[in-house]
């Protein structure tokens, strides 16, 4: 859901809650209002959550070249790798 169609639910359950008075017994028009409000927060919060974790960090490196910092998958030459070792132990008995 972008922003705009959370906006729409938040002001289409505005109309709802606040401007409508109808009765359809069945039907409580305030709560329907409510909620679509609350589905519009949550959808435009989320959205909005999506769109800041996408951006990364950029460095401008002297040569006027631009590089990721985040996704350096392959070391650069020169660079020691670095091999994790994890040990791990069963619970249980000792030895």
């Amino acid at each position: 859901m972008g922003i705009g169609a959370s906006i729409f639910l938040i002001a289409l359950g505005a109309i709802f809650a606040f401007a409508v008075q109808a009765d359809l017994g069945w039907l409580n028009l305030g709560v329907v209002g409510w909620v679509l409000m609350l589905a519009g927060v949550v959808g435009l919060l989320t959205t909005l959550h999506f769109w800041n974790r996408g951006r990364r960090t950029v460095v401008a490196t002297p040569v006027r070249e631009n590089r990721v910092v985040a996704d350096r998958v392959v070391p650069v030459q020169g660079e020691p790798v670095v091999q994790e070792y994890r040990e791990v132990r069963r619970p249980g008995r000792t030895v």
